[in-house]
């Protein structure tokens, strides 16, 4: 029974072989076709998925980063504050104090001078001689023509003498007399003429001596023997310029913002880069009365001892003024923005929203600034902000990296 099951069900399954054998060739070429066709559109289909997927998560991707990039991240920093009462180094100059240039007040040939730059000299010292011909001749002329007004004086003299009795006697008439009496006294005039003129022609006679006017030390010889030396000081040029080194003055100008915290009699520090770790301290001993307006500042003299010459005049030098009599908050140079509407600091709130504070400077202090008015002690400051940086823009504060102060 079961064998004959068995065979029963063979015989089929050997009718389907075989008349699948027996199908024509052209229907099992398309059969096999559509199989293929079927396969590349499965595959077709598999790719365009992952494509899909695949642009879905760059475009994720791409989202996130954008989101990212627009965040802007900033370092910020807390204002100091200054100590009152400190000091503000201001520029200064240091001047002899007595500066003068000599000139000539004879015209002739330098002779010999005596006295080169760099030497100290005392007042009234010979600095140079000069040879003046046409002086000289001048002087001869003048004593002359004195003795010869000097002798018609004596003449008119004795002779109003001899008219005078003749009057008494009424010998001459008082019209005679009178004249007499004029030539007199016109001669008395004529011989103080010539006394003025002889005094005048010895004084520049005098100068033919050049010396020093004050103690100090020659700073400049424009001249050599046989030059042409020029009376006045109009065209020509100075013989020699003259300084007093000891005590030097040193003129600052001071800011509007410290005029108040200065006044005659205060100490102050002067130093010279060319003589690190030196100190030389002088005292504020005139102040201009008034501001420049130009340059908003007020002129003081501070005199300053000298008695060893390290100093010399005409250097460039740094003179501490008491700055401010309140504290002040400083920022980093680098935290400023420049606007049209004025310089401006970034502050940071809570929230990570800017906002752009007006601000005065007091000062610049070259990498810091010293901030008059316009942000509290509390204000987060933005240091390197962006040119593009505004009101409301949402930032994201970066940390502090430890060990690394703000500044």
């Amino acid at each position: 029974m079961t064998e004959k099951t068995h065979a029963s069900l063979a015989i089929p399954a050997r009718e389907t072989e075989e008349g699948e054998h027996r199908l024509p060739p052209r229907h099992r070429e398309w059969k096999r076709a559509k199989i293929a066709v079927l396969i590349v559109l499965i595959l077709l289909a598999l790719g365009a998925l992952r494509t899909v997927i695949a642009n879905m998560m760059q475009s994720r991707e791409v989202a996130a980063s954008t989101e990212q990039n627009a965040q802007q991240y900033v370092h910020i920093v807390l204002p100091k504050q200054t100590d009152s009462g400190g000091s503000s180094l201001l520029p200064g100059t240091l001047r002899g104090y007595v500066e003068s240039p000599i000139y000539a007040r004879s015209t002739g040939y330098l002779l010999h001078w005596y006295a080169d730059i760099g030497a100290h000299v005392k007042q009234g010292q010979l600095l140079a001689e000069l040879d003046t011909p046409e002086v000289d001749q001048q002087l001869a002329q003048a004593l002359a023509q004195r003795q010869q007004t000097s002798s018609s004086l004596a003449l008119a003299k004795s002779s109003l003498e001899r008219w005078q009795q003749l009057r008494q006697r009424d010998a001459v008439s008082q019209q005679e007399l009178d004249e007499r009496q004029s030539t007199y006294t016109q001669d008395v005039a004529n011989l103080a003429a010539a006394d003025a003129n002889v005094k005048r022609l010895q004084q520049l006679e005098s100068f033919k001596r050049i010396v020093a006017p004050f103690t100090g030390v020659v700073t400049q010889r424009n001249v050599d023997v046989g030059d042409l030396i020029d009376a006045g000081s109009g065209t020509s040029r100075a013989l020699f310029a003259l300084a007093q080194s000891d005590p030097l003055r040193v003129y600052v100008q001071l800011p509007q913002a410290y005029a108040q915290n200065v006044a005659v009699g205060q100490k102050v520090v002067v130093t010279q880069a060319e003589l690190p770790g030196q100190q030389f301290h002088g005292t504020i001993t005139h102040m201009s009365g008034a501001i420049d307006v130009p340059t908003r500042s007020l002129q003081i003299e501070v005199t300053l001892p000298n008695s060893d010459d390290r100093l010399r005049p005409g250097a460039y030098v740094q003179v501490a003024v008491p700055a401010t009599a309140h504290a002040r908050l400083t920022v980093p140079g680098n935290a400023l923005l420049f606007r049209a509407e004025g310089p401006r600091l970034a502050v940071v709130d809570a929230n990570g929203k800017v906002d752009l504070h007006k601000v005065v400077i007091a000062q610049d202090l070259g990498q810091t600034l010293e901030i008059e008015s316009g942000i509290e002690p509390t204000d987060r400051i933005i240091i390197n902000p962006s040119d593009s940086i505004a009101d409301g823009d949402h930032v994201q504060v970066q940390p502090q990296k430890s060990g690394k102060g703000a500044s």
